[in-house]
Formats: C-alpha cells, structure tokens, sequence
C-alpha cells in the first residue's frame, strides 16, 4: 500500500501518474499525516505500507518522529520513501548562478519557523542578497516586498523577518533536533534544477530498516525528469512566467499538469493560471 499526501497523485513521470496508476486498482491512499500511514501499517500487519517522505524543513520532522516511534514499537512493515528537500543549498544554488539576476528572496515562513532566520544570512552577507521571511497572508507578502525594496534603494543586505508572529531567529531547536537524530544530509536531484549538493535527506544507517529504498531495492535517481516543452525549472529560477510557456493554459492546466509547478495550489504555474 502507498500512502501519500494529496499533492503527489497528479505529479507526471515518465510512467504516468500515481493519480493513474490509481484508477488503474493500484493500492494508492491519501493521508493527511505521516502518523495515519502508520496506523494503517499496525491495522494491516502482513501488508508493507509505504509512506511518500515529501516536502522540506517542515515536513521531515514529524516524519522523522513517526519513525522514531515505529522503531519503539517495533514495526516491521512500514516504510518511508525519503524524497525530502532542503530549502537553503536551492537558494545558495540560485545565488551563485551566474545567468540569473535576482534581486533578493522572500522567504517560507512555514520552513522558517524551524529552520529560524540566521541560516539565511549566509545568503544575504556572502551572496548580497537581500531575504525578508513572510507569511502567507496578502498583507505578509505586501510587507515582505516592500521590506525588500527598500533594502534594495538603501544598497544593503540583510535578514528581516516579517512574519515575526511566528518565526524567531533559532527557530524549533526540538525539531531540527528530530531532522539531524533521523536524517543525513545527500545530494539530491530537483525538477527543473538538476542536482544540487547537499540538499536532500536519507534516513541514517540505524533507521534503514524503514528505508523504501533498501526494502524494495529500488534504483538510485540519476537524473530528474523533465517532459518535452515544459519550462518549468526557467520559471522556478525567474526567467520566464509561466505565460510564457507554450504549454501553459492549453496543455498544461491544474486539471491536467504537465509539470511540477502546474501541480499544488501552491505553484508558480497553478497560482498564474488562477489569479492572473
């Protein structure tokens, strides 16, 4: 049995969708918590239930204590999938990237409020570029860029933080604590980005039991996976928007996404398509 968060059904690969693969009598299941999947691997003892570790610094912590706690109760049949991503080598990776002219960051208020704001300042001082942390309300992200703006005109470089009603500059020490107990830090394949060192997490050595990866011997990624006319990772680094995709509102739409940032609510593409 897969179980996944909701966003991942519609991704696109090479062999379809899970979405499809579902239609088709796969044993697919949407769950709201990483803690249902293992309910479902206790209710279901002779099955191997597999949960889809996806997302970033938010995410991985609460996995990582769901493991924690299959590891007390000893359960033999659950399995995560360790697809995870971190949030600060992309945004070095963009940085240094000399054929990109970004002006500065707004940056995840939910992925910051347990990462805390000084990992962004390796951003700001070395790479002078400016980062305000927001929330996600309209008024947050008014704040954000007016923030940036004017750290623009005054030719400065700093971290500020927007969104102080929940992000601190430590942020979560108990749950970066559960990320570095459970997790080590690989490099890691991105859509539309390629590779980017040290950007993804693996479970450790004493959590491989719950490794999908060693279970089922499945073949490492060597490269990520982009389908034909799509330009979503040109979008992702700011160079196109998604209008100018040839694909996009035609091809491409949030009932039926070809790419990645066409997929969540939360992408560029999807985002675009509804508000524009």
């Amino acid at each position: 049995i897969i179980t996944t968060f909701g966003d991942m059904l519609r991704v696109p690969s090479r062999l379809g969708s899970l979405e499809r693969e579902k239609a088709q009598g796969r044993d697919i299941r949407v769950v709201y918590s990483p803690l249902d999947a293992l309910k479902m691997a206790e209710d279901n003892p002779h099955k191997k239930i597999v949960f889809l570790g996806v997302g970033f610094e938010t995410t991985s912590p609460l996995i990582a204590s769901v493991i924690l706690t299959a590891k007390r109760k000893k359960i033999k049949n659950f399995f995560v999938l360790p697809l995870f991503k971190l949030i600060f080598p992309a945004l070095e990776f963009l940085s240094k990237a000399k054929d990109l002219n970004i002006d500065g960051f707004i940056c995840p208020g939910h992925v910051s409020v347990i990462t805390g704001s000084k990992p962004y300042e390796v951003i700001a001082k070395k790479y002078k570029k400016p980062c305000v942390i927001t929330g996600f309300e309209a008024e947050d992200i008014i704040e954000g860029i007016i923030k940036l703006v004017r750290q623009r005109k005054r030719k400065v470089s700093k971290v500020e933080i927007a969104y102080k009603r929940a992000v601190k500059s430590g942020g979560n020490t108990k749950a970066k604590e559960l990320i570095k107990k459970v997790f080590k830090v690989n490099d890691s394949f991105w859509r539309g980005l390629g590779l980017i060192k040290k950007s993804g997490l693996v479970l450790r050595e004493e959590f491989k039991e719950f490794s999908a990866e060693e279970e089922f011997k499945l073949r490492e990624v060597k490269s990520s996976y982009e389908l034909k006319g799509c330009i979503c990772g040109e979008i992702l680094k700011g160079k196109f928007k998604p209008s100018d995709c040839k694909l996009f509102g035609k091809v491409c739409t949030p009932q039926k996404p070809v790419g990645p940032c066409m997929v969540s609510s939360e992408g560029a593409c999807s985002a675009y398509y509804k508000y524009e």
